[in-house]
């Protein structure tokens, strides 16, 4: 299983930031941690999955911590 580590941060403004470090820049901002999370992921997901159509290898497996 692949683990990607997801990183918080708060703006001066109020809303977060959710970054996973081992995906360049895969990065979401959103009105709650939870919601800056869920972006986060949706948007590592898009990244990996081209990443799967241009390599033609699958992943077993993926988990945001």
């Amino acid at each position: 299983m692949t683990q990607f580590h997801v990183e918080f941060e708060i703006e001066d403004d109020g809303r977060w930031i959710a970054d996973i470090t081992e995906l360049p820049g895969v990065m979401a901002y959103g009105a709650s941690q939870e919601e800056a999370k869920a972006a986060a992921e949706a948007l590592a997901l898009r990244v990996l999955a081209d990443s799967i159509e241009q390599s033609k290898k699958a992943v077993a497996a993926v988990s945001f911590v």
